[in-house]
């Protein structure tokens, strides 16, 4: 059996994004691990336009070369770890349209949430935990949820409480069973 694919999702692209030093915590935690091979996906770079498709997702028929990119990325994935803040209550805007693109390119997988913000990010775990399983993505149920008063420092820095460490490892143990299980469930 080939090896598990995970990837490490970076969902802001504010120019002042915290997002990317969230991330790098991480894959620290992560680069010990041999039950999957883990990639940074940092939808700044993917630099998906505004959902610019004329049919739904749900059609699989894509136009537009950008379009065909993402599918063909995330088909290669068995599972998602979102490093994602909460921006008014919510997730950020780039997050919801990088999933919109897409559809059976999501269906039947698995994703673990590390969320953060001034609320530790639990509202946008919420509305994202929604509209993955609308997308047929099963959701883990431990997660990490980061507080920029006390777990960053200048709100951006990370100085993550001892425990999140644990809560992160936990996160990764629960993905990678159900990220196994789903491959079985596409097969």
């Amino acid at each position: 059996m080939s090896t598990l694919r995970i990837a490490v999702v970076t969902a802001s692209t504010r120019p002042t994004r915290v997002g990317p030093n969230v991330t790098e915590w991480v894959m620290q935690h992560l680069r010990d691990r041999d039950d999957a091979s883990y990639d940074v996906l940092d939808l700044e770079e993917v630099g998906l336009p505004f959902l610019d498709e004329p049919e739904p997702a749900s059609s699989g028929h894509y136009t537009h070369e950008h379009t065909r990119r993402w599918s063909e990325t995330i088909e290669g994935y068995d599972g998602f770890l979102f490093v994602t803040p909460e921006y008014n209550r919510g997730m950020p805007a780039p997050l919801k349209n990088a999933l919109d693109f897409l559809y059976a390119e999501w269906n039947n997988k698995a994703a673990g949430l590390v969320v953060y913000g001034s609320s530790g990010g639990l509202r946008c775990a919420e509305q994202l935990k929604s509209v993955l399983g609308e997308l047929q993505v099963t959701t883990v149920r431990a997660q990490v949820s980061l507080s920029i008063y006390d777990d960053m420092e200048d709100f951006s820095q990370m100085k993550p409480r001892d425990y999140q460490s644990g809560n992160l490892s936990t996160t990764v143990d629960q993905l990678v069973r159900w990220a196994k299980a789903m491959r079985g469930i596409r097969r």
